[in-house]
């Protein structure tokens, strides 16, 4: 599906309807690409009607101007090989007929499919389901947008003749959520809506699965949005936690999410979603920064490193968090050192060499901080993280001793 309709449409509404429609027609036995562009074609339709006289159910709406496509699709290839027409018929569905359960998770669970390679399942899902531009889903993975076109255009033809009625892995299930989720998290102010339907869709999923791990992702999300108010300045600007006006969380969220962790690790062995949430929890649970509990989120960040067999390879995220732990528990000496194990992973990636400038200035030297934030600035890609990394290596800059 080409991205200019979407955009150009009401997007926040079609965040949430498009996935469905697709969903709809798809649960019907409909060959994914071709149900992706009947829908392409019935979001045409819609630039040109709906201004003039707009659907009381947009979703019926697309779903019948959809199917119609679908079918003159069907007739048009049963007329080029010269074919009869059986007495076949392909029904259209009734305007106000729902189908059972939720179809934009049952979506989820279709990109998701076994037959797809994981990085396949994810950037389709994104594309499909959460509604991300290939663009977007391209700067997601640091590839040129062309390579991503061409992975999504794969896992369609992958797709092309197969009934989607086997579920995905739920493990990618959950990995495609998160990413879903912090795209709209980590993005813009108008980006939240995507948050907010990765929310919907987790809370969706625990209704469906009994695994620990899919509370422990609901709850790592509402921890984590429940800071989104203040993650950013009237202006704009990124805020780090450190700095964030905590009075403009949401405690309700933050209350739910610790009563869905807690509900999580009483069932099993903690997870990896369950841990990053039980840390940020204990950054939730501080009335400043000054009061983080850092030796207890030391310990979680242990156990997450454990969870594989080389940490530093296969999970360096995890590793470079912990040395920022590690920084504040034991030494900001200690917690560079740390990094130094990741310099061949990470070092030519901004984050690793902003946690090295946060290291550095809790260490007490500002030179050697504001060089860090400038290389990471360099290598952001995002330009609001560059902007901030800039401020930053500003910011530390002014701090240095002048004799």
């Amino acid at each position: 599906m080409k991205d200019t309709p979407v955009q150009r449409l009401d997007e926040g509404a079609l965040r949430v309807l498009v996935p469905r429609v697709l969903a709809g027609l798809v649960r019907r036995g409909e060959d994914f690409d071709a149900a992706e562009d009947a829908l392409q074609e019935a979001l045409l339709e819609a630039l040109r009607v709906w201004p003039k006289a707009a659907p009381r159910d947009p979703r019926a709406w697309l779903t019948t101007v959809a199917t119609r496509r679908l079918v003159d699709a069907r007739r048009s290839e049963a007329a080029r090989q010269r074919r009869e027409e059986t007495g076949a018929r392909w029904p259209e569905p009734q305007p106000a007929a729902a189908e059972e359960g939720d179809d934009t998770l049952f979506l989820l669970f279709c990109c998701c499919h076994p037959h797809l390679a994981p990085a396949s399942q994810v950037a389709l899902t994104l594309r499909a389901v959460g509604g991300l531009t290939t663009r977007e889903i391209a700067d997601a993975f640091y590839v040129p947008d062309a390579t991503m076109a061409q992975r999504i255009s794969r896992a369609k033809r992958a797709l092309q003749g197969r009934r989607l009625d086997q579920a995905g892995d739920l493990a990618v299930v959950l990995r495609v959520l998160y990413l879903i989720y912090t795209a709209g998290h980590s993005g813009p102010p108008a980006r939240v809506d995507l948050a907010g339907e990765a929310l919907r869709l987790a809370r969706q999923l625990t209704l469906a699965t009994e695994e620990p791990e899919a509370r422990g992702l609901l709850a790592l999300m509402l921890l984590n949005h429940a800071r989104r108010p203040a993650r950013f300045d009237p202006e704009g600007r990124i805020v780090t936690l450190d700095r964030q006006d905590r009075g403009l969380w949401d405690t309700r969220e933050i209350a739910e999410g610790v009563r869905v962790l807690q509900s999580a690790l009483a069932l099993q062995r903690p997870g990896r979603y369950q841990i990053e949430a039980a840390i940020a929890a204990l950054h939730d649970d501080a009335a400043s920064a000054e009061e983080t509990d850092w030796p207890q989120i030391l310990a979680w960040y242990d156990d997450l490193v454990a969870l594989s067999d080389d940490p530093t390879r296969q999970d360096p995220a995890a590793v470079l968090g912990r040395a920022v732990a590690v920084g504040h528990v034991l030494s900001a000496t200690a917690g560079l050192r740390e990094t130094d194990r990741l310099r061949k992973v990470l070092g030519d990636r901004h984050r690793w060499h902003a946690v090295r400038g946060h290291l550095h200035e809790l260490g007490g030297d500002p030179p050697a901080a504001a060089t860090a934030y400038a290389q990471a600035a360099r290598r952001a890609t995002n330009v609001a993280e560059r902007d901030h990394l800039i401020r930053q290596a500003a910011r530390a800059r002014a701090a240095e001793p002048h004799g």
